[in-house]
């Protein structure tokens, strides 16, 4: 049931911003050039909100040609003058923060309150933050390593940089994917997901709004197949960032090779949440059901594996099932609604499936199914345990990215931080304990890029986001992310007043 009072313009006020198309090249929007069109959904309801034309590979040509004109002039700006317009856009967007806020959660189904209190903030946080890091773009200090010469390193952008964002966070991916890149001098195509374009459209909209120079921020909408791998594969982008699953980032990989450009690839994810037997079990019960259930469970970093030592297993087991029972699912718009439904019908059966066939070899302690009712018409699934399962099964080696959590024991210490590390993933973890020994050991030896302990899913614009193993390779936000968008150049000056003929000597010999 929707919001009292609500009605389509209500929910994506923007809306008419967004008229003249869904790309956005060289400062304006445009129709894409494919000869097919994309309908976004609104996963609450089924029903359509926005039509428009998909890119096709003219479309990816006319942004990164844009993108490369804009290039030079905007690499020649000096960090002052990228960050004053960098400030200028977070305050652009803040502005907008409400439409922003709304036109996420149309096209997510997320609550309204978590892209108002979570999705906006941190865009705008990380704007602010690359603003500042923009003018802290250092080399090293000059030194003489090598007897009268003088050496130092420059760190210099690359170039145009093809990014692709996946649909779980359109908003921020987009951010974390822009920002770094531009803050050091690099213009940017960026393919947003097919189903979630419009707050990647409306960011770009916002940066030439705040005077950031016409080609420095394109947006490309079109299908992975079309659009998206015609950008990796284009020969004027220098470098591809990537964030979705590990099977489409092997094909990037491997489309992005044949022309040696530079890859950053922000992955799948399998993320253990793993709870000591003198951890606080509150605590973590709480902990776990936010952790599982935050986007629905869209969250490459969502606890999906809860590991719990033998003598609080069955006590977390019923806690946690008890919890996830009072969490109310609902129009993402109404208030009182703590989870709204995934992306898409589609990905709703995706998740079911693997639960279906989770009851083979499992207990499903509680969901499992989809709500009837007022919700019957959206994509929603109901928050769901699952307890034994075996550590090779499905339901705990594959991604499933939605609500579900599935719980196993383990006995010793070793066998926990073992089970911990036994996925192909390394994106994200947590442990549970009040002892700093376990804990400290816990962060030394999971193999993942974040170990969070007694908490699980905070993230901060100064501290880096990415993983280990088929997680991936580089990192999202933090100065960590800032230098990965540039290139080194050592120089080295001759400090004698005269040339060095004794050097032609010493390679060629005497002539």
């Amino acid at each position: 049931m929707h919001e009292p009072g609500s009605t389509p313009q209500d929910r994506f006020p923007a809306a008419e911003r967004l008229a003249d198309g869904a790309q956005f090249i060289a400062g304006r929007l445009t129709k894409g050039t494919s000869g097919r069109t994309h309908a976004v959904v609104d996963p609450a309801t089924g029903a359509e909100v926005y039509t428009y034309d998909l890119a096709g590979s003219d479309d990816v040509d006319a942004a990164v040609a844009a993108a490369r004109e804009a290039f030079p002039a905007w690499a020649a700006a000096t960090p002052g003058e990228r960050s004053d317009l960098l400030h200028r856009f977070a305050a652009v967007v803040a502005e907008r923060a409400e439409d922003f806020a709304r036109a996420e959660s149309l096209q997510c189904g997320k609550p309204l309150k978590l892209t108002r209190e979570f999705d906006v903030p941190g865009t705008i946080d990380n704007i602010a933050f690359f603003a500042g890091a923009a003018r802290h773009l250092a080399g090293q200090s000059a030194g003489e390593y090598s007897g009268d010469h003088t050496s130092y390193v420059r760190r210099e952008p690359i170039g145009v940089v093809g990014s692709i964002a996946p649909w779980n966070y359109p908003l921020q991916m987009a951010a974390w994917k822009i920002l770094p890149a531009i803050a050091a001098g690099n213009t940017v195509v960026l393919k947003p997901a097919e189903l979630t374009p419009l707050t990647s459209l409306l960011f770009a909209q916002a940066a030439t709004d705040a005077g950031i120079p016409d080609g420095v921020v394109n947006i490309v909408t079109g299908t992975g197949k079309e659009a998206g791998e015609h950008l990796v594969g284009h020969p004027d982008v220098a470098m591809t960032s990537f964030t979705g699953s590990t099977a489409v980032g092997k094909r990037v990989a491997e489309i992005a090779t044949a022309t040696v450009k530079r890859l950053h690839l922000e992955l799948g994810g399998k993320a253990p949440f793993l709870v000591f037997d003198d951890a606080d079990l509150d605590a973590a019960v709480n902990g776990a059901v936010a952790g599982a259930l935050i986007n629905t469970g869209q969250d490459c970093t969502a606890a999906t594996r809860a590991y719990v030592q033998r003598p609080l297993y069955d006590a977390f087991v019923e806690r946690t099932a008890a919890l996830m029972e009072t969490v109310r699912l609902g129009d993402p718009f109404a208030p009182g609604t703590d989870l709204g439904p995934l992306v898409s019908h589609a990905q709703r059966d995706r998740v079911a499936g693997f639960v279906d066939r989770a009851r083979a070899y499992a207990r499903v302690v509680t969901g499992g199914d989809t709500p009837l009712g007022d919700l019957s018409d959206g994509a929603y699934y109901r928050p769901t345990l699952i307890a034994g399962a075996a550590q090779d099964s499905e339901v705990v080696q594959s991604e499933i990215f939605g609500p579900v959590l599935v719980v196993l024991p383990f006995d010793t210490d070793d066998e926990g931080i073992a089970l911990a590390n036994d996925t192909p993933y390394g994106l994200a973890a947590s442990a549970w304990s009040r002892d700093v020994y376990r804990t400290g050991r816990a962060t030394r030896e999971i193999k993942a890029g974040c170990v969070w302990i007694n908490d699980h899913i905070p993230i901060i614009s100064e501290m880096p986001h990415g993983g280990y193993k088929a997680s991936g390779f580089g990192k999202d936000m933090s100065a960590y992310s800032f230098e990965e968008y540039t290139q080194i150049k050592h120089v080295m000056f001759d400090n004698t007043a005269v040339v060095r003929k004794d050097w032609h000597r010493t390679v060629f010999g005497d002539r």
